[in-house]
């Protein structure tokens, strides 16, 4: 095979840079293939509140609600804007909607990999008290996290 001459590699018109976007970080505590799988339902389920990350950061704002070290109650705080994708995220609450609907939507084996994370679950459960009239005040009642007792939004 003949060589190609230095001033013909010069003379050749450069590819086209293609910048592809940065492959999202693994979701800590994830292998690459539940992260993978997390993400794909992340971009292809309708909901307004789950969107590419929204797993990651109800990971991070469940485990930041149950750091504090004690054994006082906590008490989940109402989002101010419930409706606002970002500010949703302040209430834990809407932290365990989010796993809970990327939950349903896995594929078993990667289902089971994020549900290892949810021990935080039995933490919840003994770090915040029930709500005796959860059933009178909340459509959402027949969902375990919202039978605890809550801050209003205001403080």
């Amino acid at each position: 095979m003949p060589r190609r001459r230095p001033r013909a590699l010069r003379a050749q018109e450069p590819a086209p840079r293609v910048w592809a976007p940065t492959p999202p970080q693994p979701i800590p505590g994830l292998s690459l293939r539940a992260s993978r799988d997390v993400r794909r339902v992340e971009r292809l389920y309708p909901d307004f509140h789950i969107g590419l990350g929204a797993t990651s950061q109800a990971l991070h704002g469940y485990r930041a609600f149950l750091h504090p070290p004690g054994r006082r109650p906590l008490y989940p705080r109402e989002s101010p804007c419930p409706s606002c994708p970002g500010c949703a995220f302040d209430d834990v609450r809407h932290c365990r909607d989010v796993l809970d609907s990327v939950l349903e939507r896995l594929p078993p084996r990667s289902r089971a990999e994020l549900a290892r994370l949810l021990p935080l679950d039995a933490e919840y459960r003994r770090r915040t008290l029930p709500d005796p009239f959860a059933d009178r005040r909340t459509w959402t009642a027949h969902l375990w996290w919202h039978r605890r007792l809550a801050e209003p939004a205001g403080g």
